[in-house]
């Protein structure tokens, strides 16, 4: 279960003991908004802010790796042309016309059309209350991570001011929006695989949030019990 800080945090912010507790993230990249809703929003962030190391190795991997990989794919190429004229002269053969059934494989219109724009991460209208909630995610914390707390008739939303925060020492998080049980209720099953169980927050709007990446595996396991029973 949640290790002491965390407990004493929630304890404190809630005013009472939770009914269950757990740590989740929106588990897939949010989809892009349309321009005027985003603006509406106040433009707010719809991704996470990655740390310093992060970025330390893109630079590495775009300055030095890409420039090894394709030194070396040169060189084999030069090899083979080499090679190809020692045996004869002939540097290679003619190309022959590209298979158009394979090369238009997994790119057929219908499969285009019948794409989810939402990715499965919420309902898809921006003006409901999951699409306003997705839209000042990251305004409220840089960090993807956001504990969910359950009480007799409330649901939270916490989140740290961090950007990176170990889920079982955290004692910064504040609660960052709230509904009643009469609000918003959680749709989960129990017994789901232990990093990949998902849940969804559903509005009485008729919208839906999903989520998923459930940090502390007892913590997870106790929610999803609580909310599925």
């Amino acid at each position: 279960m949640a290790k002491g800080k965390v407990q004493r945090r929630a304890r404190k912010i809630l005013g009472e003991e939770p009914v269950a507790l757990v740590w989740c993230e929106i588990h897939k990249p949010i989809p892009v908004p349309p321009r005027d809703v985003h603006r509406a929003a106040g433009k707010g962030r719809l991704k996470s802010r990655h740390h310093w190391l992060w970025y330390a190795g893109a630079v590495v991997f775009f300055f030095v790796v890409v420039p090894m990989i394709l030194m070396g794919h040169l060189s084999r190429r030069l090899g083979q042309r080499l090679s190809g004229r020692s045996r004869g002269g002939q540097t290679g053969q003619p190309r022959t016309p590209p298979d158009t059934q394979r090369s238009g494989r997994g790119r057929s219109p219908e499969r285009d059309r019948g794409q989810d724009p939402t990715n499965g991460v919420f309902d898809g209208d921006w003006n409901l209350t999951a699409g306003q909630l997705l839209l000042r995610w990251y305004g409220y914390s840089p960090s993807p991570k956001r504990l969910l707390m359950l009480t007799r008739d409330r649901l939270c939303v916490a989140a740290s001011p961090r950007r990176r925060l170990s889920p079982t020492r955290a004692d910064d998080f504040q609660t960052v929006t709230e509904f009643t049980l009469e609000q918003a209720r959680i749709e989960a099953e129990a017994g789901q695989p232990r990093g990949y169980a998902t849940f969804r927050l559903a509005f009485t709007d008729g919208s839906w949030l999903e989520m998923g990446r459930l940090g502390e595996p007892e913590d997870a396991d106790h929610f999803l019990r609580t909310v599925s029973g």
